[in-house]
């Protein structure tokens, strides 16, 4: 898909994955509209990359239905990537035993899940309705799953459940808005150089590299953003669920 002249909407657009994702998508001729807290550094990302910032929760829909507005503004809506989320360990009994507060586990499902599910929605009833290419194709949305919805660890079963949860209604999704010329493809991303993960030590950093078969090291941003590019150029990849992660299988803990 040629993406010159056209738009693309990007969650959690202002740092990490979906910060490279952002740059290769405006370096391919795209308009990128950056969604994500009013506190980051959203606004200066938009500047630097051309594009423009929309401050939004993604749980929210007339947030992101306005987002989404943003970005059709500039050009036909081809392109939506999904990499805003979070990643609050908790277990499912505390350290005496007694049940964690049950509202940590359902703001990481509303984020991570739901909020994922409110952007393709909102999305999707924009694209459905703009002119296609002319080999059919209206656009491709992108969700950021994790290879802890495969093999989550001690501590992740929110985490796990909301990203499970990403993967298994990627098929459903690209099956219903396959009449529409729109695919869905996930990317399951292992351990990945994050702003979270770059503030832990260098020591704790190369001892979690370590642990992927090969390259042993942590996968890079632009690693991701560089799969997003495939997804959007390969035409018959959809309703798949792409591992991105060096042939890592998690550990217990």
């Amino acid at each position: 898909m040629d993406l010159t002249g056209t738009a693309a909407l990007v969650t959690g657009g202002a740092s990490g994955l979906g910060l490279a994702t952002a740059r290769r998508l405006t370096a391919a001729g795209a308009t990128v509209t950056i969604v994500d807290l009013p506190t980051s550094a959203g606004a200066d990302i938009a500047a630097e990359l051309g594009g423009s910032f929309a401050p939004s929760d993604v749980t929210d829909p007339e947030q992101v239905a306005a987002a989404v507005a943003t970005a059709a503004a500039s050009g036909p809506l081809r392109v939506v990537v999904n990499c805003a989320g979070i990643a609050p360990p908790a277990k499912v009994l505390d350290r005496e035993g007694n049940p964690s507060p049950l509202d940590g586990f359902e703001r990481i499902i509303r984020v991570n899940l739901v909020g994922t599910y409110n952007v393709i929605s909102q999305a999707a009833a924009v694209i459905a309705k703009s002119e296609p290419t002319a080999d059919g194709d209206r656009g491709v949305i992108v969700n950021t799953a994790s290879v802890a919805a495969f093999d989550g660890q001690i501590g992740q079963p929110a985490y796990s459940a909301s990203k499970g949860g990403v993967h298994a209604m990627t098929l459903p999704i690209a099956r219903e808005l396959a009449r529409y010329g729109i695919r869905v493809v996930t990317i399951a991303p292992g351990i990945m150089e994050t702003p979270m993960l770059m503030g832990l030590p260098q020591a704790a950093q190369d001892s979690l590299g370590e642990q992927v078969p090969y390259p042993q090291r942590l996968g890079k941003p632009d690693e991701y953003a560089r799969l997003v590019m495939s997804i959007v150029d390969n035409g018959y990849l959809n309703g798949e669920t792409i591992r991105l992660d060096g042939a890592i299988r998690m550990a217990p803990k």
